[in-house]
């Protein structure tokens, strides 16, 4: 039986301070969790009840058996979750200054594994096959990744629905002018791009929502979503529907996760084949759940935990 849904791209070991407000220096702390956002979204899709797999590497290391064992407990299937020797499972440490400062520090040198993803070692049916297909800019800021990227995004070719979350991170790039030609090419073999309003500026040049949601149409996309923070979220069709929805009231805790969220309830909605308002209020939903909470991926949300929110009108 073909996925749900597959992911491929960035994971890692997310170690978030048990202390907000307080300078990483001054940290005494850690709690440890499970990270990434390709790998988060597949988590936060599990959740919600779908078939869920991702497409990473790790260290050799106790940090990668870890996460083999936290992706099993979360239901996500880990068969191409492969160690790389010689490269240790990345860490990620933040600060957390709520309601909107969030420093990361990322520990990923002298490569991060998920960098090594092979294109010769992808199981390329299964990425034509599963209903939907999930990638990030990250994956196309160094080869063999980015390689690797573009092949699975062009076997599949559009069949079924093709997310590219475009996960703009700049200090894994040399600068802006180096990713353009990399995302116009996976905008060519995708059919939804999904972002922040910093992203599609990145991936168009157009930072006003709307003109970024139509460029990202005539980039090739049929589903263009722009996150606008506290402004909500906008998402346009190319069949000319749209949807610009307000976010949920919520009291911030850390809102690292909560795009992670946002995506695996994405991706859910749309398999669901919801109406586009009802896709945007779930994912709005999910996203301002996990943000209202300390960690990312143990705290991705159930269904029911989302309907709360909607029928409630904020997250309590």
């Amino acid at each position: 039986m073909a996925y749900d849904l597959i992911t491929m791209g960035r994971i890692g070991v997310d170690l978030y301070p048990l202390q907000t407000g307080v300078p990483l220096a001054q940290v005494t702390s850690f709690g440890k969790f499970l990270g990434g956002s390709a790998t988060n979204v597949a988590v936060a899709a599990a959740r919600l009840g779908r078939r869920t797999a991702v497409i990473t590497r790790t260290g050799e290391d106790p940090f990668g058996t870890y996460l083999h064992e936290a992706l099993r407990d979360f239901g996500v299937d880990d068969r191409w979750v492969t160690p790389v020797p010689g490269l240790p499972t990345p860490v990620t440490f933040c600060e957390i200054f709520p309601p909107d400062d969030f420093p990361l520090y990322f520990y990923r040198r002298p490569k991060a594994p998920d960098l090594e993803i092979d294109a010769h070692d992808l199981d390329l049916d299964a990425v034509r096959d599963t209903r939907l297909f999930w990638v990030t800019g990250t994956g196309l800021s160094e080869e063999p990744s980015r390689t690797a990227t573009l092949a699975a995004l062009a076997h599949r070719a559009k069949s079924g629905t093709t997310v590219f979350d475009l996960d703009w991170r700049p200090m894994f790039w040399k600068d802006t002018a180096s990713a353009r030609p990399f995302y116009a090419e996976a905008l060519r073999h995708t059919t939804v791009a999904v972002g922040n309003v910093d992203e599609v500026e990145i991936a168009t040049g157009e930072r006003e929502p709307l003109a970024a949601a139509r460029a990202l149409l005539e980039a090739g996309v049929e589903l263009a979503v722009v996150k606008q923070g506290p402004k909500g979220v906008l998402a346009v069709h190319r069949d000319g529907t749209s949807a610009e929805v307000p976010p949920l009231p919520v009291t911030v805790l850390n809102g690292l996760g909560a795009g992670d969220a946002f995506g695996g309830s994405l991706c859910h909605g749309l398999l669901a084949d919801w109406d586009l308002e009802r896709v945007m209020r779930h994912a709005n939903a999910a996203g301002a759940i996990v943000a209202s909470r300390l960690e990312c991926s143990s705290a991705m949300p159930t269904p029911d935990e989302v309907e709360d929110a909607l029928r409630a009108g904020a997250v309590l």
